[in-house]
């Protein structure tokens, strides 16, 4: 599924082979044309070549799409399991990670480096741009431009390393050769908090103005960023990381989170929020089609999309995710991710109530009507119109056929993945769809600030920022105005509520992992029953509740392992503790 692009620098090399007089010589090793010389050409006043290299870096960033050899990250949460048994994606729920098998590690995952590696790779190619591009004689607003984002990529890559195994090298503006010693230690967790922090805070005030330009899009902003600074700042003000860590070693404990806890923290949360908030442009998009929240994830340009992966046009995504009946230009769909009935329950009905809450309205025969309308729009359930058809989930059905011999594949919930997908309900065939990766998007923004608020004990401010949200979704008012959200509810009503809406609203965009591992709520999440449905078709089907596997959770898992290959060519890498 991976699309790695590669850009024009990298570039074919060829031998000439010279056949005449001994007299004649040839080349005795290959030489890449591309060299630091003729990137950063101090006579290539439009800057072509260094352009090409900046745009180079932007490769290195992940891609959320498929990426765990073929599944998303959420198949390794409560939230989906691969359609496919035994897939690496799996071994998270599971709990049988190791030092040397971690999925996320797995160069299978169609990048030739590891994340570790991938990540140092960015950070080294944005030291080079950094240190070699002022030769360039290109206009001074196009330089300001490319030295902010190569900052900015290289302070992202360093976030990715954090959220995974806490404090890391920091190699600053250093370029290490050959003969180098680049046995570093570990910096901790508030020296990479700080340091990423401060890039935002330095480069912001000279990164591009939001919006992007059509010609840009793509290309990191102002808001990006601050939004880099909201999400860092959230993650060091969460339970796990403010004091939480379960280390039993302190220097361990220091390297992984903040030793002591500081309630304060989640001020500069919100401070961060409002800061995001004086931009002025972002905001939650209100139509589209088929509706406003599935019309975010396949328009390019999107004024609640802040940054995201780019990639062309295509149809994928469709093929790899619809469900396994549909066969469009004479490709059978894979149908590879089976949400889990867990995720589905979350969603509450229409007046915003839970389907356990009472008057909700919920019908336990017609499980799916009158749903939050994000439900629709992120999983294909029993009965939702797919290329002209219902989609056919029960036992025996078109897209649950039972059969190997109809499909080697299928749901092991009952339903598939729908979200990212195109407008092709009413259609006959797919055709080429954005299917950007959302990194940031203005919803989340909102999320971390209702949170935040929240935290500080402003539980009604933190009412008004999810009243957006489920405004936007399609939730209706009611009679007290509030979306189903209860008049004077607590604090810690609050909380729980506000992790549903992250559930919910953000599923399937790499924020329920490591949401989980951030409220420390993951020894409760991954050791429940992961669940799906089977549905008897008839006059009136019967949904009849199924245990797909039960997880199991070991703190260590709280942060990844460094990789194997790292610590035991670096002896001053600390190994995260349980590994």
């Amino acid at each position: 599924m991976k699309n790695r692009f590669y850009s024009i620098l990298t570039v074919g090399l060829g031998f000439i082979l010279v056949v005449g007089s001994s007299c004649r010589k040839y080349e005795e090793q290959p030489k890449d044309w591309f060299t630091k010389d003729l990137t950063f050409d101090n006579l290539d006043q439009n800057g072509i070549v260094a352009g090409y290299a900046l745009n180079n870096i932007y490769t290195y960033i992940p891609d959320g799409f498929n990426r765990i050899n073929g599944d998303f990250l959420d198949a390794g949460t409560d939230d989906a399991v691969p359609s496919t048994y035994n897939r690496p994606a799996e071994n998270f729920t599971k709990g049988t990670v190791t030092a040397q098998n971690n999925p996320e590690e797995n160069p299978g995952n169609g990048y030739s480096l590891t994340v570790w590696g991938n990540c140092y790779y960015g950070i080294r190619r944005a030291n080079i741009f950094l240190a070699n591009i002022n030769q360039v004689p290109v206009a001074a607003q196009t330089k300001q431009y490319w030295i902010t984002e190569a900052r900015f990529l290289r302070a992202y890559f360093y976030w990715e390393l954090l959220k995974r195994y806490g404090g890391v090298p920091l190699l600053g503006d250093t370029v290490y050769g050959l003969d180098d010693n680049i046995q570093l230690p570990r910096n901790t967790f508030a020296e990479t908090v700080n340091y990423i922090v401060s890039e935002c805070n330095a480069i912001k005030p000279n990164m591009r103005p939001d919006p992007v330009s059509t010609s840009d899009w793509g290309r990191a902003s102002k808001g990006a960023a601050v939004a880099l600074k909201c999400r860092v700042l959230l993650y060091a003000a969460s339970p796990l990381f403010n004091g939480g860590g379960v280390e039993t070693d302190p220097v361990k404990k220091a390297l992984t989170g903040y030793p002591t806890a500081d309630a304060t923290r989640w001020q500069q949360v919100a401070d961060a929020c409002t800061e995001f908030q004086s931009l002025g442009y972002y905001a939650l998009v209100a139509t589209g089609t088929p509706n406003a929240f599935t019309s975010v994830f396949t328009t390019k340009m999107s004024a609640e999309i802040i940054w995201a992966k780019q990639s062309s046009n295509n149809n994928n995504l469709e093929n790899s995710q619809s469900p396994v009946g549909f066969i469009a230009s004479n490709t059978k769909s894979q149908g590879l991710t089976s949400p889990t009935q867990n995720l589905v329950d979350a969603f509450p009905m229409t007046n915003g109530l839970g389907i356990n809450d009472a008057g909700s309205g919920y019908v336990a025969t017609t499980p799916y009507t009158g749903r939050d309308p994000r439900l629709a729009a992120t999983v294909f359930y029993n009965g939702l119109t797919w290329l002209n058809r219902a989609t056919q989930t029960y036992e025996g059905g078109l897209d649950k056929p039972n059969s190997t011999a109809v499909s080697t594949v299928q749901t092991r919930t009952g339903y598939y993945l729908r979200k990212f997908l195109g407008n092709f309900g009413t259609s006959t065939a797919f055709s080429a769809t954005s299917h950007n990766f959302p990194i940031f998007r203005y919803a989340e923004i909102i999320l971390d600030n209702a949170e935040a608020l929240n935290e500080l004990g402003q539980t009604e401010n933190a009412v008004a920022q999810v009243i957006l949200i489920r405004k936007r979704a399609g939730i209706t008012a009611g009679a007290s105005n509030r979306y189903g959200i209860p008049a004077g509810i607590s604090q810690a009503n609050m909380r729980t509520l506000i992790m549903n809406e992250r559930r919910i609203e953000l599923a399937f965009e790499e924020q329920r992992f490591w949401d989980i591992r951030r409220w420390k709520t993951a020894p409760q999440v991954m050791t429940q029953n992961l669940t799906g449905v089977s549905i008897a078709n008839g006059a009136t089907p019967t949904f009849t509740p199924t245990i797909v596997t039960t997880g199991i959770w070991n703190d260590r898992l709280y942060h990844m392992p460094i990789p194997y290959d790292e610590v035991t060519k670096n002896p001053k890498l600390i190994q995260n503790e349980g590994w």
